[in-house]
């Protein structure tokens, strides 16, 4: 089953602490198999961990949150080499596609070594679901705001770009993140950029924004678009978007 028409979900959240694990899949990721369609199956998901290295133990923790959400659950790894024979197969035979957080540029220069980018962008276009949190988030933009090369913040902005805006995770939970935003966007260093409150999941058809959703009661998205100052120098105007709550 595929999404009528290319669908991403671009979040800061989509797990919470399980009652008896350290992990489960929060309402965001539920989301994104509500994306996809799929009904009458167990929806077929797949983990893509390179932002972290794929590491055992995460994946480990994921199996198990995938199986009492009831997912046909698999990894793609690519450390220390792809783990599927042929990768654009087995993402083309899934329903969401779910991108982990990490390092964001970490995660750029592996996957175009894989020519795993242009494979995303094929899986995407024939309706599979696109979704991650953080790094997981970022990719799928042109960029963005990242720790990849360090504890201060800096931009990113050669991501993929099959969202052609930059974004903005962690917005209200990193103290960094906001005003590094403003900067940049003022500066015309990131164009129109689309941020989210930690537990908030940002929804696109083909590249077009259609919803702002929350695992968080009284969390918000928002739009920071480049305008004019006061003294007419360039500033970052910042539209605050509610939310659906998903409950």
């Amino acid at each position: 089953m595929a999404a009528e028409q290319p669908t991403i979900l671009a979040t800061s959240g989509g797990y919470k602490a399980g009652r008896r694990s350290r992990l489960e899949f929060d309402a965001l990721l539920h989301h994104a198999v509500e994306l996809s369609g799929v009904t009458g199956r167990a929806p077929r998901v797949t983990h893509i961990g390179t932002a972290s290295g794929d590491q055992s133990w995460f994946n480990a923790l994921m199996d198990h949150a995938a199986r009492i959400a009831g997912f046909d659950f698999s990894h793609l790894n690519l450390f220390t080499m792809p783990s599927v024979e042929d990768p654009e197969t087995h993402l083309m035979d899934q329903d969401v596609v779910w991108v982990n957080g990490g390092s964001v540029i970490n995660l750029l220069a592996v996957w175009r070594a894989h020519g795993l980018d242009a494979i995303l962008r094929r899986v995407w276009e024939d309706g599979v679901v696109l979704a991650g949190v953080s790094a997981g988030s970022i990719c799928w933009f042109q960029g963005g705001t990242t720790d990849s090369f360090g504890p201060e913040l800096r931009p990113v902005t050669n991501a993929l770009g099959f969202l052609p805006y930059a974004n903005g995770v962690h917005y209200d939970s990193e103290k960094q993140r906001r005003p590094l935003v403003h900067r940049l966007v003022a500066a015309g260093t990131l164009g129109e950029t689309h941020c989210t409150d930690d537990g908030v999941g940002l929804v696109y058809h083909g590249t077009n924004l259609v919803e702002a959703v929350s695992e968080v009661r009284g969390k918000a998205a928002y739009i920071v678009s480049r305008a004019a100052g006061e003294s007419g120098e360039p500033a970052a105007a910042e539209e605050r978007l509610e939310t659906r709550f998903l409950g």
